[in-house]
C-alpha cells in the first residue's frame, strides 16, 4: 500500500465534491497532493483543506497528469468526456454519475455489499445511485442469510437531491405559500413546497421513470443476483437532506423481525433504531451528517408467507454519495495501489 496519493475531486465546488473533500480530511485519507476541479463558472475559487485554502482548476483533458485516483461528481456529460481520458493517463476514476454505472465492464461499487468488485476495474469504477446505495447496504445482510426474491420499495427522496436551485426553490416556495403569494416553479414542474411528487427524472415508455430503472437495474447488478424482482416508485419529498424508503422483501427462506434486527446489528455501515413504543424510528433529521444507514419499522408482512417491511433513511449526499466513493478510494488504496 502506498503511503501517499494524489486525488482529483472533479466537480469539487458542487455539494457532493464538496462533501468529497471534507469526508478526505477528516477520515484521513493519505493525500500528497489534492487537485481541485470544476467547469469555468467555478474555477478559480477556494475550498479549504487542512487548514489551507486550495485553489480550484479548471477540469480540462490535461487535468490529470501524475494523479493517481480522481474522484467525479461532475455530472454524466463531464464524466463521459474525461472519465476516459483521466483513466488512461493512468488514474482510477470513481465516478458519481450514472454515465457508467450499466456498462458491463465498470464495476459498480458498495463497499459494505460487494468490495471485492473493485477488482475487476478497467481504470473506472462508478458510484450507485444514492437510493440504492442506502437500500442494498440494509439489504445485502438480509440476502445472503434468507435469500431475497422480490423488493417492493416507495422512495421518499429529498431536494438536495437535484441540487442546490431545488433547495432554494423549496425554501422560496415556502415563504411565497406561508405569505399567501404564488409559489412559482423553475426546477419541478410543480410545486414541491407542502406537496410530493411521484416523479423523479424522465419518464420512460413504459410508465416508469428513469430513477426507479436505475434502481431496479443497479441493486440486480450491486447484488450480483438477476432474479431479484424489484418495483420501485420515487417521490420528491419536501425535505431538504435525507432519503427515505418503505422497503418491501419478500424472502426464499423464512425470516422474523427480531432476527432482521439482529443481522443487522452486525451489519457494516447499518444503524438499527427500531423501538415504536418510544416513537424511536429513523428520520431524515437525524441521518443528516451521519456516516450510517439507518433502518427501523422492522417487522412481518401477513400479506405474504416470507414478508418483511422496513423503513431506511440516510444522507443522500454523504453516504448516498460521497462517502461512498471515498470508501471505494480506501479500498483501491490499501489492496490495489
Amino acid at each position: 500500500m502506498r503511503s501517499r496519493v494524489n486525488v482529483a475531486v472533479a466537480g469539487a465546488t458542487g455539494a457532493v465534491g464538496n462533501e468529497m473533500v471534507k469526508i478526505l480530511e477528516s477520515r484521513g485519507f493519505p493525500v500528497g497532493h489534492l487537485k481541485l476541479l470544476a467547469s469555468t463558472r467555478s474555477a478559480g475559487t477556494v475550498l479549504p483543506f487542512r487548514q489551507k485554502n486550495e485553489r480550484v482548476e479548471l477540469l480540462e483533458e490535461e487535468s490529470f497528469k501524475d494523479i493517481d485516483i480522481a474522484l467525479f461528481s461532475a455530472g454524466a456529460s463531464a464524466s463521459k468526456t474525461y472519465a476516459p481520458i483521466a483513466a488512461a493517463s493512468g488514474c482510477v476514476v470513481v465516478d458519481n454519475s450514472s454515465a457508467f454505472r450499466m456498462d458491463p465492464q465498470v464495476p459498480l461499487v458498495v463497499p459494505e455489499v460487494n468490495p471485492h468488485a473493485i477488482a475487476q476495474h478497467k481504470g473506472i469504477i462508478a458510484n450507485p445511485n444514492c437510493s440504492t446505495i442506502q437500500m442494498v447496504v440494509a439489504l445485502k445482510p438480509i440476502h445472503d442469510v434468507a435469500r431475497i426474491k422480490r423488493i417492493v420499495v416507495s422512495t421518499y427522496q429529498s431536494v438536495s437531491g437535484t441540487g442546490k436551485k431545488a433547495i432554494d426553490e423549496l425554501l422560496n416556495q415556502t415563504r411565497a405559500t406561508l405569505d399567501s403569494e404564488p409559489a412559482e416553479c423553475k426546477v419541478y414542474p410543480h410545486q414541491i413546497a407542502f406537496n410530493c411528487l411521484p416523479h423523479i427524472d424522465v419518464f420512460m415508455d413504459n410508465g416508469y421513470t428513469k430513477e426507479e430503472i436505475k434502481m431496479i437495474n443497479e441493486t440486480k447488478k450491486i447484488m450480483e443476483d438477476d432474479s431479484i424482482k424489484i418495483t420501485a416508485t420515487t417521490v420528491r419529498v419536501p425535505v431538504i437532506l435525507g432519503h427515505s424508503e418503505s422497503v418491501n422483501i419478500e424472502t426464499e427462506q423464512k425470516i422474523l423481525p427480531h432476527e432482521v434486527r439482529e443481522i443487522l446489528s452486525k451489519a457494516p455501515g447499518v444503524k438499527v433504531v427500531d423501538d415504536p413504543g418510544h416513537f424511536q424510528y429513523p428520520l431524515a433529521i437525524h441521518a443528516a451528517g451521519r456516516d450510517e444507514v439507518f433502518v427501523g419499522r422492522i417487522r412481518e408482512d401477513p400479506s405474504i408467507e416470507n414478508g418483511i417491511d422496513m423503513w431506511i433513511v440516510s444522507d443522500n449526499i454523504r453516504k448516498g454519495a460521497a462517502l461512498n466513493a471515498v470508501q471505494i478510494a480506501e479500498i483501491l488504496l490499501e489492496k490495489y495501489l
